[in-house]
């Protein structure tokens, strides 16, 4: 260690580098552990059964933990090999449906499991086959908690994706849907509702009383982002965070200044006179920072959507001569397929793409070699260990420490005027 990093306290505390199982063991109860609200039961739901078996697994092996704890003895179904209770949501030929729990949840603490972006669930409708839309699965959703209401101890739902998150405001005659629909589930008797980087987390005051979180995967991909390009180092000089418009710039800044690189960004200049698809089309990418020659750029969003915004993007930042181009988002929908992105991957354009595996992804997706996939099945694992609790999430939901850990492992971390 070099004499002016002896003098930075931070580095002095986090010198020794994370262990990388320390946040998952993290003293949540303190000195007077919360009893368990009632036996766990993951619920997944079409389209959430594979990102479910994952956090089951991760479940049952930080439960295992407890092993020297009364929670194991003390309270029966605390430690199981399978926290999962089945349900089938079942389609009749017109199109309607009901839900049927497979087995008893009465006394569980359920947690709901649903993505309602994977369209690759299918039903057959008048013989036809329909592939199941948001809208769908949000019904499917509303069915189960029905099914449970009244015996359950408590519901919890995690929906990774917000339904109708970009429609959280109203600029015109439009609705509110993302906010009705927050009240709905709220009055169906579901007390908390777990989100990931919602469009606008502002939603929540549709719900104020009840427990409502929009997490984020910011050390997640950090953390995936070392493990998928060899020699990556943060430097000032070497690195840039860009945000692709103004309405993401908080997230972009919080990248940029944990990293302690430069941040750039774009706004969108659009065209007022004319609405397509709903929105004003935008006419150009105008973008506000500093050169980004010879540097490696990190474009940061929530979501990857058709995709077209963030290859134009990517290509206005080669045109100004910047070196390696990587994307981070935490829902990659790729709603137009991935064809687009494997052309500008062979020319050059992005050399690496991190998205969550909070959602569905496309078989072609996982197999791009421009793909990294981020897992949150462990952090979703231990957060739902810690709401059946009903201990603070704050030491875990919170990533800056775990992030500054990071950091320091890797001699990236910079004190806060910037040094190393």
């Amino acid at each position: 260690m070099s004499e002016s990093e002896a003098k930075n306290p931070i580095l002095e505390q986090l010198a020794q580098g994370p262990d990388e199982g320390a946040y998952s063991r993290y003293n949540q109860y303190g000195d007077n552990p919360m009893a368990p609200v009632g036996p766990i039961a993951l619920v997944p739901l079409k389209g959430s059964v594979e990102f479910t078996d994952k956090v089951n697994w991760y479940l049952n092996k930080r439960r295992s933990e407890y092993q020297e704890q009364e929670f194991i003895s003390k309270y029966p179904g605390f430690y199981r090999q399978d926290y999962r209770i089945a349900v089938e949501n079942t389609r009749f030929s017109s199109g309607e449906g009901k839900a049927v729990i497979q087995s008893s949840v009465r006394g569980h603490d359920l947690f709901i499991i649903s993505d309602v972006t994977n369209f690759s669930c299918t039903y057959k409708m008048f013989g036809q086959t329909n592939h199941m839309s948001p809208d769908d699965h949000y019904q499917d959703l509303k069915r189960v908690i029905l099914a449970c209401s009244g015996k359950a101890r408590r519901i919890n739902v995690i929906m990774p994706f917000l339904y109708e998150g970009r429609q959280h405001k109203r600029n015109s005659r439009e609705s509110l849907d993302c906010a009705f629909a927050l009240e709905e589930i709220y009055n169906l008797g579901v007390e908390n509702i777990i989100t990931f980087d919602a469009h606008d987390e502002r939603v929540a005051n549709a719900i104020p009383t009840s427990g409502f979180e929009s997490l984020s995967a910011t050390y997640q991909i950090i953390k995936e982002m070392y493990r998928s390009i060899p020699d990556l180092h943060f430097t000032e000089d070497k690195f840039m965070v860009i945000s692709p418009d103004e309405g993401g710039i908080s997230r972009a800044m919080y990248f940029a200044s944990m990293l302690g690189v430069p941040l750039g960004t774009f706004y969108k200049r659009r065209d007022y006179t004319r609405v397509v698809n709903g929105r004003n089309p935008i006419v150009a990418h105008e973008f506000l920072g500093d050169s980004v020659e010879g540097l490696d750029i990190l474009i940061v969003d929530d979501m990857i959507s058709s995709g077209d915004s963030m290859l134009d993007i990517a290509r206005e930042m080669k045109q100004r001569g910047a070196r390696n181009i990587y994307c981070a988002v935490t829902f990659g929908l790729f709603t137009e397929g991935v064809e687009h992105f494997d052309k500008a991957y062979e020319e050059g354009i992005i050399s690496k793409v991190f998205a969550t595996n909070l959602i569905y992804r496309r078989p072609e997706l996982l197999a791009a070699p421009w793909f990294a996939d981020v897992n949150m099945s462990k952090f979703v694992a231990l957060l739902i260990d810690a709401i059946n609790h009903d201990s603070s999430l704050s030491n875990l939901i919170k990533p800056t420490d775990k992030i500054k850990k990071l950091l320091a492992s890797k001699g990236d971390l910079k004190d806060m005027s910037g040094n190393s």
